[in-house]
């Protein structure tokens, strides 16, 4: 599988069931990482796991286990819907790392260690998209 397999998969739920029950690989990991605004250290708590367990599924060349792999997949559709909004990645990477009133005064990216937080945030970008603004 190819980051632009996963890419084109992400409104396809059944599609992600299987991804994310194999696991997403190392490689497509690196190239999603590397296409996005977070570091290592973020990634680590994003998927609440360390930065050296991290490395180690690279040295390994092992597959994310499913609740991580989960995880990278709702960043992706996170990062992929917020550019389609904004328009560009630099408007959305301001917005990451802006205080939005609409989700309780928090940084977007620090509520990405959880499945509740991607959840909030797709919601917020679906009403900023549509024009509803809170």
């Amino acid at each position: 599988m190819s980051t632009a397999t996963l890419i084109s998969a992400l409104d396809d739920s059944a599609e992600l069931l299987r991804i994310s029950r194999k696991g997403i690989k190392f490689k497509i990991f690196e190239e999603i990482a590397n296409l996005s605004p977070f570091n290592l250290k973020e990634w680590s708590k994003f998927l609440h796991i360390t930065e050296r367990t991290i490395l180690r599924y690279k040295k390994d060349d092992k597959p994310f286990e499913p609740i991580q792999s989960e995880r990278i997949i709702g960043i992706s559709k996170v990062l992929k819907k917020g550019t389609e909004v904004f328009g560009s990645r630099k408007n959305f990477e301001v917005w990451l790392h802006s205080e939005i009133i609409a989700l309780g005064g928090i940084m977007p990216k620090d509520l990405m260690d959880s499945s509740f937080g991607i959840e909030m945030i797709i919601d917020e970008l679906i009403r900023i998209e549509h024009g509803i603004l809170a």
